[in-house]
């Protein structure tokens, strides 16, 4: 494939634009990303204030916000070139980090469309404890903007990039860690946003063996799936094709030093979900090629991880498999034994993410009887519920081990520090009455048989039936679910969106909390 190039990350100085002259610098435009009004800013000083006095002058309108980002010729400044993103007065409660990232973009964006190749970005973010990490989520936007879909860059038509991206006030070491951070986002985006042919099962096992090639990361693929009953139940009636059929990937970072610490990610790679024998109906099918989101959160979290060095083991499980319709198709009513031993009853086998992931958590839950203080997580863009319930957010929901070691705490801190925000559930005693067994031929229901947006808790009870199918049911080990149906695409429009990438950032941040 035509490998993803991301531009270099270059860290600046805060006193490299208080000087009287920014010739020597080796960028070609400045993009300033500030508050409204941008003409309040104290720090803005020579050749930068006048050069935004003469643009004020002729537009008033810069000194609002948030509107799109202006170019403004400017002599004195590098390329000439002054990029103004005002981002809003920033002064509600509600305000956050996300409109940095968001003004970063669209300047860079506008940077490299006027025929900058290596924009400089100038962020003048507001004081608090909302906005201490506005450089690093800043300069992730920036570089994040750049990225172009693996089929223009295969058909030659992704557009211009930047070569490099400055950013002011990072140091050497923050670039490091950010531009690890980029390319585990990069991958994800990779997985996640790639049409259903290109990125098929076994491709993406192919793409996680090129890409963690010199990484000291374990790649082992299954092929043959017999032994994950409910992933397989799933990719019955994709076997006949060669290229749909199912894998499972293992990844896995080891740090030099003995860890004290073992994180287990499983995520959901549904590469084309049809709906199987309950079809999607009503155009409801297009865009679901990006339902292997949470395999391409993993991939990218070990990804950074790996990288970073990070001083834990990280175990990642990807299920690779397309839920097809066809003559082999698994069907509602079907009895099946997950690999923790557990009788599933299928209640719809368009909640098929579930199946997957029950099986992935039993083999997760193996490897974490054996590690020391293992955390679980799984991942997936796993109910439209999640989306109705809470919009454009990361669902959190974890077992008690999970709430009593504080997990869900800190996810919920660092996904607001960094841009990820997650609005947070529990599990109640109605998720698991929904799943209970209604005869004595199952143990666990799958789901009801309407969409998960038309039923209460939709994105609730599957937490409840991932910890019993698991097998992980009143067991200690904390155990996270994080559903990402929400934030896999930005704008919302699962065929069309742009992937994000989220929630690879909060979750390395997670990592390095977890070393400590």
């Amino acid at each position: 494939m035509s490998s993803y190039d991301p531009p270099l990350l270059l860290g600046q100085p805060e006193d490299a634009l208080a000087q009287s002259s920014l010739e020597g610098l080796p960028f070609d435009a400045l993009v300033l990303v500030a508050p409204s009004p941008v003409s309040s800013r104290a720090t803005l000083t020579g050749p930068v204030s006048a050069a935004l006095a003469c643009a004020l002058k002729a537009d008033a309108a810069l000194d609002r916000g948030p509107r799109l980002p202006a170019v403004i010729a400017a002599p004195a400044l590098p390329g000439g070139r002054l990029v103004v993103a005002p981002m809003g007065p920033l002064a509600e409660d509600t305000d956050d980090v996300r409109s940095v990232a968001e003004a970063v973009a669209a300047g860079t964006s506008r940077a490299v469309d006027a025929g900058a190749t290596r924009p400089l970005v100038w962020v003048q973010a507001p004081a608090g404890p909302r906005f201490a990490r506005a450089r690093e989520v800043a300069a992730l936007a920036a570089l994040g903007s750049q990225w172009a879909p693996v089929e223009a860059r295969e058909a030659g038509k992704a557009p211009r990039t930047a070569e490099a991206v400055g950013m002011v006030g990072l140091d050497e070491a923050r670039v490091r860690s950010l531009s690890a951070i980029d390319h585990g986002r990069a991958l994800c985006r990779d997985i996640a946003g790639t049409e259903p042919e290109r990125m098929s099962p076994r491709r993406i096992a192919e793409l996680c063996e090129i890409a963690f090639r010199g990484t000291g990361v374990k790649v082992d693929v299954e092929h043959d799936v017999s032994s994950y009953p409910l992933l397989a139940a799933v990719a019955r009636a994709s076997m006949g094709v060669e290229r749909h059929r199912p894998c499972v990937v293992r990844l896995s970072y080891t740090p030099e030093a003995p860890a004290s610490r073992t994180l287990v990610f499983v995520g959901k790679g549904v590469t084309y979900d049809t709906g199987g024998a309950d079809l999607k109906t009503d155009g409801h099918m297009a865009g679901m090629s990006r339902d292997k989101g949470g395999a391409g959160a993993v991939a990218g979290l070990v990804l950074a991880a790996s990288l970073l060095k990070v001083p834990v083991r990280v175990v990642g499980l990807l299920g690779l498999v397309r839920n097809s319709v066809g003559d082999e198709a698994f069907v509602s009513d079907e009895i099946i034994r997950a690999r923790s031993g557990v009788r599933v009853r299928i209640g719809n086998t368009d909640a098929e993410g579930r199946l997957v992931l029950a099986d992935l958590l039993a083999e997760a839950k193996t490897i974490a009887e054996r590690a020391p203080s293992p955390t679980l997580f799984s991942i997936a863009t796993l109910t439209g519920h999640v989306y109705r319930a809470f919009g454009p957010y990361v669902g959190a929901i974890g077992n008690g081990p999970a709430q009593r070691a504080g997990t869900l705490d800190l996810l919920d801190r660092l996904g607001e520090a960094w841009g990820e925000p997650v609005e947070r559930s529990r599990p109640r005693r109605e998720d698991y009455s929904f799943v209970a067994p209604r005869s004595s031929a199952e143990d666990v229901v799958s789901s009801n048989r309407l969409a998960s947006v038309n039923t209460p808790r939709g994105h609730q009870f599957p937490f409840a039936f991932l910890d019993i199918a698991s097998g992980l049911r009143g067991d200690r080990i904390p155990f996270v679910h994080l559903d990402i149906g929400g934030v896999v695409v930005d704008p919302p429009d699962w065929q069309f969106g742009r992937p994000t990438g989220s929630p690879v950032a909060m979750l390395t941040a997670f990592l390095g909390q977890a070393a400590e």
